[in-house]
């Protein structure tokens, strides 16, 4: 779900989304992905916007998925007790209540997001309706070796993203590759507009563990759908057995 965000305003960015969710479990959508910090864009003031476990945004993802019905994933700046910093959190919300949260392993140091938010480290996989889903967050997408540590347990890699436009060729060849060297669908999902003086174009995409493009967003909001199976990763893997020869 390729979203504007409008900028540190939780509920109007709850506003914003809860027809287009409508309107995805209408569609017939299982599981849906929100951009990164989804409900309030990628903004470095952590001690303004974090929200305690259990905050407005995360009651928002897990209201909504048992409203429609869905899977739901999004980022949102979470402040656990007793922690130092808060962390980028992706939080996965089962439309039955069961939530799985998966901590940034790489911030952004180039904005200074390390100064403001701890590092996770630990990786997430879930079987959504039998697709074992890998989450990740944004920049983390440059670091391939998480991408490896976690192929065989993956079918899809799930990507959620605030990535400026002035960079939009890397965030484009580097979906592309993490599908391709471990055989594996990529979802990509990008915000719009601007944020903070940063533009914003999209790209949001679902690649195919071919690395074929099977369906792709431009600069607006737009709502991607796409159907995945685990026996396509299953037999690509079994036709072209790359994994077989990765070492370390």
């Amino acid at each position: 779900m390729q979203s504007e965000i409008a900028w540190e305003d939780p509920p109007a960015n709850f506003a914003r989304l809860e027809p287009r969710l409508r309107e995805a479990a209408a569609l017939g959508a299982r599981l849906v992905v929100l951009p990164e910090m989804f409900a309030c864009g990628f903004s470095m003031a952590a001690a303004r916007v974090a929200e305690p476990p259990g905050g407005p945004s995360a009651t928002f993802l897990r209201e909504a998925a048992a409203r429609h019905g869905l899977w739901l994933c999004g980022s949102l700046p979470e402040l656990p007790p007793g922690a130092p910093r808060p962390f980028n959190t992706l939080l996965l919300c089962a439309p039955d209540g069961r939530q799985w949260r998966y901590r940034k392993r790489h911030p952004f140091s180039y904005a200074g997001e390390h100064l403001h938010y701890g590092a996770g480290d630990e990786l997430l996989t879930v079987a959504v309706e039998g697709l074992r889903c890998t989450f990740f967050i944004c920049y983390d997408l440059r670091f391939a070796d998480a991408f490896w540590d976690a192929a065989r347990a993956t079918d899809a890699y799930v990507v959620v993203a605030n990535w400026p436009a002035r960079r939009r060729a890397h965030w484009q060849a580097l979906l592309r590759a993490r599908a391709i060297e471990n055989l594996a669908y990529v979802v990509g999902v990008n915000r719009v507009g601007q944020g903070d003086g940063l533009d914003y174009a999209g790209d949001s995409c679902v690649i195919d563990p071919w690395g074929e493009t099977l369906a792709a967003a431009a600069g607006q909001e737009t709502l991607l759908l796409a159907e995945l199976d685990p026996r396509v990763v299953r037999e690509a893997r079994e036709t072209f057995p790359v994994l077989n020869d990765r070492r370390g």
